[in-house]
């Protein structure tokens, strides 16, 4: 019996996905749970697994194409019955349909040919006949074969004939000559009597090098690349989009010094609990924003237009950039986390980002994010919200700069952190308090261990 698999909805109200890459073709045997397909959603890649057993019997969408959900994907003979020729004579059908579809000029039957429509003042202009410019009279003390070139008429925007050149001066002679050399006479300058063109004028013309233009100078290869705006990229725009002109942000900037928080991750790093996670800053910064929230449970919450719903958890989000885009995936009750279980979580979720294989349910439900700008070797930036959440962080590059310590000037390891907060939620005093917070606790981690 030949099965067919449909796109099911594998994330919360997926309408359609791309496919990304086959694991199997026509003929592969399957196996139930099998995976036999990857897809790209708004959010992510998710790898789908067959539901039957059997032996493939078409793909029924290509890679890189995008598929509704609901539209079969795959065909497989589970070898219940039948001998897959209906499926085969389906498909066939379909193809035969498709071509009964295409008028066949061999049958008979050629396709008429559409006629463009024009859209007004984008037309093509119809050209008019028009009257060849008279000659000049020959000037005085000018050679009676000296005659003035022809004036070549080209068309306005209006219609009216204009002359494109201006008028050259030459002999019959030279005339042939710049002919057969291929000398636009009109773009020299003539030495002779009155200006007009001499065989000297042609020669020196062909000898010099003529310049070589701009755009023959450029290497060879497209000049423009055109990338479709699909998949996380385009989820990403509209959510971007969506929360920038919805939620009126506000940011604020604190610069840190963060010499203690680097002496306290080389410490950690020493530690037999963490000898087998990554220990970076950014845990003691996802610690820190943690603990802020605590304290400032409202810095936590989600703006519905009827209310403001006030979250007791902290889902922590972390904006990862990876070659399909920009996603942040969330640390799920993060805030109830030991640091050695933090370090491992924020560790494995980064690893999974990177490498597309995040699940629906980690990029969504977030209620607070960090991005760190800093990777990328700048001070800070002004975040845009994550649609749902009221307050977003960004951390910039940590470096030696001068700084007082006990009224003396001494080089300290410094950051730059900016806050944006959802001003219908988070007002400034207190956007100021969590972002005060969470720089005194990276000025001193001790602050952690008491406000925790």
């Amino acid at each position: 019996m030949l099965r067919e698999f449909r796109l099911p909805d594998v994330g919360e109200g997926l309408t359609e996905a791309e496919i990304v890459r086959w694991h199997v073709a026509p003929g592969d045997s399957v196996k139930i749970n099998q995976t036999i397909v990857e897809i790209e959603t708004a959010k992510a890649v998710v790898e789908l697994p067959c539901p039957y057993e059997g032996t493939v019997s078409a793909l029924m969408a290509g890679e890189g194409q995008t598929v509704d959900v609901g539209a079969p994907i795959i065909a497989v003979e589970d070898g219940a019955g039948g001998d897959g020729a209906g499926g085969g004579g389906a498909v066939a059908g379909r193809e035969a349909l498709a071509d009964d579809m295409v008028p066949d000029a061999r049958n008979g039957a050629p396709a008429k040919e559409q006629r463009q429509p024009v859209l007004v003042g984008y037309g093509v202009k119809t050209s008019a006949t028009r009257r060849r410019p008279r000659k000049p009279a020959a000037s005085a003390g000018v050679d009676a074969g000296v005659r003035a070139a022809e004036d070549v008429p080209a068309t306005q925007d209006n219609g009216s004939a204009v002359s494109t050149r201006a008028r050259a001066l030459a002999k019959p002679p030279v005339r042939k000559l710049a002919k057969d050399l291929g000398v636009d006479l009109t773009t020299l300058t003539g030495t002779g009597p009155q200006g007009s063109i001499t065989r000297a004028d042609v020669e020196t013309a062909v000898a010099a090098p003529a310049p070589v233009p701009a755009a023959a100078r450029r290497e060879s290869g497209a000049r423009e690349e055109r990338i479709p705006v699909k998949g996380v990229r385009k989820a990403t725009a509209q959510a971007m989009v969506t929360s920038a002109f919805s939620a009126p942000h506000v940011t604020e900037w604190l610069q840190v010094d963060v010499t203690e928080t680097m002496e306290a991750v080389r410490r950690l790093r020493t530690l037999p609990e963490f000898a087998e996670v990554k220990v970076s800053p950014l845990l003691l910064v996802a610690k820190a924003l943690i603990t802020a929230v605590k304290r400032h449970p409202m810095a936590n919450a989600t703006w519905t237009g009827e209310e403001i719903v006030v979250k007791h958890y902290v889902n922590l989000g972390i904006a990862a950039a990876t070659d399909r885009g920009l996603i942040v995936p969330n640390v799920k009750d993060a805030d109830v986390m030991s640091l050695p279980e933090l370090a491992r979580a924020l560790g494995e979720l980064t690893e999974r980002a990177r490498a597309g294989k995040c699940q629906p349910a980690e990029l969504s439900g977030g209620t607070i994010t960090i991005t760190n700008v800093g990777v990328f070797g700048v001070d800070a930036g002004t975040p845009i919200l994550n649609p749902g959440e009221v307050a977003i962080l960004a951390v910039g590059q940590i470096r030696d700069m001068p700084w007082v310590v006990d009224g003396q000037l001494a080089v300290r390891k410094v950051t730059t952190l900016a806050l944006s907060f959802d001003h219908r939620v988070v007002d400034g005093e207190l956007g100021s308090y969590v972002l005060r917070d969470v720089g005194a606790m990276l000025e001193d981690p001790l602050r952690m261990l008491a406000w925790s």
